[in-house]
């Protein structure tokens, strides 16, 4: 079993959105990340995987809960005090083109972390590390002086790996990290992904709405909606046999090739995800879940443990 490296227990964020109303984009998240590992975060769009990627990476403060870094309280801590941490995270986000500065050549992008940190002594040095995480990444040594408007995505997004590479991290957020790319593309950055885990011993967040991707690359998956976790567990058993309904819709929305297979797909869920705005009482799915019950419009189901999963629905007991 491998270690705890990040914990997440009982996160909260809330954002203004007018007079006496806020939108509740996190409620009461607990999560594991472990070393060496993958958990994929999957879940609709507005669902609030995002906010929860940045709050775990110390960009955005949570209202409440507490984050811990090797059983370390790391959550309140100032930015100076954040420093020694601040290494071992790193992300990858979704639109390399707008993550990458436009006026900073390759060589600058990837040596910023290097010369912020000061891992090397001397200019000559962080190029010649600089051009090792190129090499890595799969970018050849012309492309060192060159910009960001003169690469593909792909290449672009092998040029935000390399940086997040640079300091060593243990531990990169991933914020749909090919989602903006072609098929093809993400084929070889999700396999660059996996090597580079193997090689380094890199955990990941991958944070997407793609179920194929994150059942290619995870360990380990957690399903959220509308700011809750609703299911966690062994990425092959969510997918193989999910146990909320919430999680059943998900899996049955990726296209199957094959029409035979098709009749067999269980109800799809009804209307739209309501707004995290005024999120429904009891469980936040019973709206649009055809096996709700009268308790689920009253009491909020809790995580509970199933073998090797978590679920939170008052149909498993």
């Amino acid at each position: 079993m491998s270690e705890v490296l990040m914990e997440a227990r009982n996160l909260v964020k809330d954002f203004p959105a007018g007079r006496h109303r806020a939108v509740h984009a996190v409620s009461d998240v607990s999560l594991e990340l472990q070393e060496g590992k993958t958990l994929g975060l999957v879940g609709e769009s507005g669902c609030g995987k995002s906010t929860l990627g940045r709050m775990l990476m110390h960009l955005i403060p949570p209202d409440s809960g507490e984050i811990l870094i090797r059983g370390t309280p790391v959550t309140w801590l100032s930015d100076a005090d954040f420093m020694k941490y601040r290494r071992m995270l790193q992300m990858v986000f979704q639109d390399p083109y707008a993550s990458l500065n436009p006026r900073m050549s390759v060589r600058s992008l990837i040596a910023e972390p290097l010369e912020t940190y000061r891992l090397h002594e001397s200019r000559q040095e962080t190029t010649r590390h600089v051009l090792e995480l190129m090499s890595t990444v799969g970018l050849p040594e012309e492309f060192l002086h060159r910009y960001p408007h003169q690469f593909s995505g792909g290449q672009r997004q092998r040029i935000a790996i390399a940086r997040a590479l640079a300091p060593d991290p243990d531990l990169i957020i991933c914020d749909e990290p090919v989602s903006a790319l072609d098929v093809s593309v993400q084929n070889q950055i999700l396999n660059l992904l996996k090597s580079l885990q193997q090689s380094r011993g890199l955990a990941f967040l991958f944070i997407s709405h793609d179920l194929s991707v994150v059942r290619f690359i995870s360990d380990r998956t957690a399903v959220m909606y509308l700011g809750k976790i609703c299911e966690t567990g062994p990425t092959e058993d969510v997918f193989r046999e999910p146990l909320h309904p919430y999680t059943r819709f998900l899996t049955a929305s990726v296209p199957m090739p094959d029409p035979h297979r098709r009749q067999e797909r269980p109800k799809m869920a009804a209307g739209e995800m309501p707004s995290p705005i005024s999120p429904p009482a009891g469980c936040r799915f019973h709206p649009r879940c055809p096996y709700a019950m009268p308790e689920c419009s009253r009491t909020e189901p809790k995580l509970r443990r199933c073998g090797e999963r978590q679920v939170a629905c008052h149909l498993e007991k």
